[in-house]
């Protein structure tokens, strides 16, 4: 959306169309919008009403995680481009306990991975140091030295502005909590 807006503001389809070569201008602007960083591929919020579930058919946060993967490729479509799955319930082990990352994916254009945890109620905030913790294993244990660093999305029910701006404070700037919706808003509640 802020691409489409920069390209309105700058009069890319009047310049397309007084160019001579409107093939090269196009490939110009394509090149530079490809993502860089993890803010160019992470949602303000996700919408996942394909999944055509109620709020109280979520029960588990397993249940939200299998409803996402019976219709993964709409689940992807909803995250973005580039997005590749690598697993569900990614077993690590810290210590000599086993952690489990609910949803595990790579990012092919960023060149890094994307742990995606999900909760089926509001932000909590021993939730994202759970995720900072995963974060901080998959850096030292699990990344390639040509990847970069990983990614960490803690994809929530509800959330609470400020408990997020204090809860998030001082960690890794790869670290998002992002709200989702089982089902868009009615025009009237619009």
């Amino acid at each position: 959306m802020r691409e489409l807006k920069r390209q309105i503001n700058s009069l890319y389809y009047e310049r397309s169309g007084l160019s001579a070569k409107p093939e090269q201008l196009a490939n110009r602007v394509n090149k530079n919008t490809s993502p860089r960083v993890p803010t160019d591929i992470i949602k303000n919020i996700y919408a996942f009403e394909f999944l055509d579930l109620k709020t109280r058919d979520l029960v588990e946060e397993s249940d939200l995680e299998s409803a996402l993967l019976d219709h993964l490729q709409e689940f992807i479509i909803e995250l973005g481009n580039g997005f590749c799955f690598e697993a569900r319930q990614k077993r690590i082990l810290i210590g000599s306990t086993y952690y489990f990352i609910d949803l595990l994916f790579y990012h092919r254009i960023l060149k890094c991975h994307v742990l995606l945890e999900l909760k089926i109620g509001a932000f909590e905030h021993g939730d994202i140091g759970q995720l900072n913790t995963y974060l901080n294993y998959f850096m030292e244990e699990i990344s390639e030295a040509s990847d970069n660093p990983p990614v960490g999305i803690l994809l929530v029910a509800e959330k609470d502005q400020a408990l997020v701006k204090y809860a998030t404070a001082g960690m890794d700037e790869n670290l998002f909590v992002k709200q989702y919706l089982i089902k868009l808003p009615s025009t009237d509640q619009l």
